[in-house]
């Protein structure tokens, strides 16, 4: 009768010393594995696909952005107004009006120096002509023997090949400057027009936002699904969202505020007239990261330049607007915005530069509060680890 061996255990092969056990795949890497390479090309194409239209689609996207982005900011001054037993559209009408208020009230304010920038325009172009007319005079040698040494080596390639120099033709006269700053003005002027009514619809979407109270959240929540857990991942990033606009908001409206009074105040030191435009100016252009400070400095420095007529003026004048942005906008902010987002510096300045290549200054503008919201959303959905972790500083 043969002898039966018994097959080991599943408890002595897991502690069997010579056995190998497979290597452990990295975490990271986990979610990655799923996806074949067919799959992961498909979610590339979608991912294209889904930033060409928003590009395409930034008449649209850009105020009901906006739109959003704003009723989160106002969210709590409407909240106040419902503890106290005001409606939620009358609350939102008043925060609405007051806000417009004042900013009417700003620009009524600031009307004296508008009107003494536009009267002193003739006598800044009459200063332009001036430079440039003697700018023309010291390099006009310098041009005149630079055309001679082109034409010379022209008529030089000419005889050595056999051909006739060719005689340039004269350039077509251009068009008067008066013509050329009328259609500047013109297009200017039709640029402007559409973005105060792109903002006038975000505030108009603002205003039906916060007079639905919770409603908006509550479909949201129901849309995320049937389970209790999606649920409450929701409305835990809704909450977050709501901290991180409002967080991100209300430090620049700080910041911007600090900044335009100081322009105003170092203006003034310095003796540049119109000083309180130009603060308010140098303000609202700080609203966009990166590319702001540098358009108002260099304004500010024009203008410096067209009022009292010395380089040095216009030069201390820039110094002193990149000061205050160094100071306030880049120590301040930054250290405020870090102690709200918690985000990666560098992954930070990359998502603003694409959102300003992808909606140009209305992306500068909107791109840090939409990667905050991208930011809450990972922070709380497993399938975007590799984006928390590439937010996360």
């Amino acid at each position: 009768m043969g002898t039966v061996t018994k097959a080991p255990s599943a408890k002595a092969q897991a502690v069997a010393p010579d056995t190998p056990s497979p290597d452990p795949v990295p975490e990271a890497a986990a979610p990655l594995a799923r996806y074949t390479a067919v799959e992961v090309a498909t979610i590339g194409l979608a991912v294209l696909a889904a930033i060409a239209a928003a590009r395409i689609a930034q008449p649209f996207l850009v105020p009901v952005v906006a739109g959003i982005l704003i009723s989160y900011t106002l969210r709590p001054l409407v909240s106040a107004l419902e503890r106290v037993r005001v409606p939620q559209v009358v609350g939102a009408a008043l925060v609405i009006v007051t806000l417009f208020s004042l900013l009417s009230v700003a620009a009524w304010a600031l009307r004296d120096d508008f009107n003494a920038a536009i009267a002193g325009l003739p006598n800044a172009a009459r200063k332009l002509r001036v430079v440039a007319a003697e700018s023309a005079r010291d390099s006009h040698s310098t041009m005149t023997h630079v055309k001679a040494a082109a034409a010379e080596l022209d008529r030089a390639a000419a005889e050595a090949t056999g051909k006739p120099s060719v005689v340039a033709a004269p350039a077509p006269a251009a068009s008067g400057v008066a013509s050329q700053v009328q259609s500047f003005l013109a297009e200017q002027s039709s640029k402007a027009m559409l973005v105060v009514s792109e903002i006038l619809v975000a505030f108009l979407l603002a205003f039906f936002v916060l007079a639905a109270g919770d409603k908006f959240r509550r479909k949201v929540a129901r849309i995320a699904g049937a389970s209790l857990a999606r649920r409450r991942i929701t409305v835990e990033v809704l909450n977050e969202i709501d901290t991180q606009v409002q967080g991100y908001m209300g430090t620049l409206l700080v910041s911007n505020v600090m900044i335009a009074f100081a322009t105003w105040g170092g203006l003034a030191l310095l003796g540049v007239p119109n000083a309180g435009m130009w603060g308010a100016i140098v303000g609202v252009l700080h609203v966009i990261p990166y590319a702001g400070p540098v358009v108002g400095a260099v304004t500010v420095g024009i203008g410096t330049f067209v009022e009292v007529g010395t380089l040095s003026a216009a030069f201390s004048a820039m110094g002193m607007i990149f000061a205050i942005a160094l100071i306030i906008g880049v120590g301040f902010t930054t250290w405020m915005q870090g102690r709200a987002f918690r985000m990666n510096a560098v992954a930070a300045f990359v998502g603003v530069l694409f959102f300003g290549w992808l909606w140009g200054g209305w992306g500068l503008l909107l791109g840090m509060p939409l990667l905050a919201v991208l930011k809450s959303i990972a922070d709380r959905v497993e399938s975007m680890h590799a984006i928390r972790e590439l937010l996360s500083p």
